[in-house]
């Protein structure tokens, strides 16, 4: 088996968050997104992921080798491609060629989910729905009686499905993808201006290919901040009794810690109140203050605020008053002074 991983989009909407690292890589709970994603999916599966494959944009060195440490975490090998040009998704899963081939898995790196079933590899494909409330933004699909997926729609202006695909997928024979994907980039056929792999999926089931779908009892999105530390949250919630969530060598003084609550290596908490819903890096130190619902990344310093549902960067140093912040990585404020 194999996962690829399309994420070379540069997330604006998670700024000033990925201005100095990609999203895939901004940690909820004290691990980055795209690990915990490949978890969730290597979770479900009966055989050993054989290769873990990444595309990427022009994110550096430091990014690539994070990258091929959570490959070697998984026990598969790392591999990196390259999109350089924005053309949609099916050119991106396209640059990855090499690895399409034989039981693929392709899964977009800001999902995370929640299921409580183990992928049935003998289909010819799946792809993973959840039931939303207003279909009009996403892409859906409509099943026949047994399931199987008979039309896909993208973003339907009436309804016609309330079943959208979250950007996980399935393939036993991850060729015949290739060959659609390639089949769009030389007929230059697209959609909305961009090479789409719905339209590869189209073109697959009228040639006969069967996909069925996978439902997931959760969808968790990490498309902007609120939406990251409502995800944090619920992660938390959920690893609670699966994960150590506290280090052993965080210092905890004079402090009540409310769980659940994730603690990194060499944290200090001092004279504070924190969580439920706080995810603290690792060498951060929160002290004199109160802070709930929020995440904290590694190496930063808050004093003397009373935060909630905020997100804080790597080495941010914070003195402050205020109720909410959003602040990205290598920042200084000091409200007392009124500098920044």
């Amino acid at each position: 088996m194999r996962i690829i991983i399309p994420m070379a989009g540069r997330g604006k909407r998670m700024r000033p968050h990925t201005l100095s690292i990609p999203k895939p890589l901004i940690k909820i709970a004290g691990k980055p997104i795209v690990q915990r994603l490949v978890e969730d999916i290597t979770a479900l599966i009966h055989e050993e992921v054989e290769e873990l494959a990444f595309i990427t944009g022009d994110f550096g060195s430091e990014t690539e080798k994070e990258l091929l440490s959570i490959a070697e975490k998984t026990g598969a090998k790392g591999k990196i491609y390259y999109q350089n040009e924005p053309l949609g998704t099916a050119h991106a899963i396209l640059c990855a060629g090499e690895s399409l081939n034989g039981k693929v898995i392709i899964a977009y790196a800001d999902t995370l989910f929640r299921a409580g079933f183990s992928l049935d590899d003998s289909k010819d494909g799946i792809i993973w729905v959840h039931q939303v409330n207003d279909p009009s933004g996403f892409g859906v699909v409509e099943l026949d009686k047994d399931r199987c997926i008979t039309a896909f729609y993208e973003k339907p202006a009436t309804f016609v499905s309330d079943l959208a695909i979250i950007g996980i997928y399935y393939f036993r024979n991850g060729e015949r993808l290739k060959q659609e994907l390639q089949y769009l980039l030389d007929q230059d056929i697209k959609s909305g201006g961009e090479y789409g792999i719905t339209d590869a999926l189209r073109n697959m089931t009228a040639k006969g290919t069967r996909f069925y779908t996978g439902a997931v009892d959760e969808w968790l999105d990490c498309g902007n901040m609120e939406a990251c530390v409502y995800t944090n949250q619920r992660i938390l919630d959920t690893k609670k009794h699966q994960e150590t969530l506290i280090h052993e060598t965080a210092v905890i003084e004079n402090s009540l810690v409310r769980e659940p609550c994730f603690i990194g290596r060499d944290a200090i908490i001092r004279n504070a109140v924190i969580g439920p819903y706080v995810s603290i890096g690792e060498n951060s130190l929160v002290e004199n203050a109160v802070v709930g619902n929020s995440i904290i990344q590694s190496g930063s310093t808050i004093r003397q605020v009373s935060m909630h549902n905020s997100m804080i960067g790597n080495y941010v140093d914070l003195t402050g008053h205020r109720q909410k912040y959003n602040v990205g990585d290598y920042t200084v404020i000091n409200e007392d002074h009124n500098t920044s």
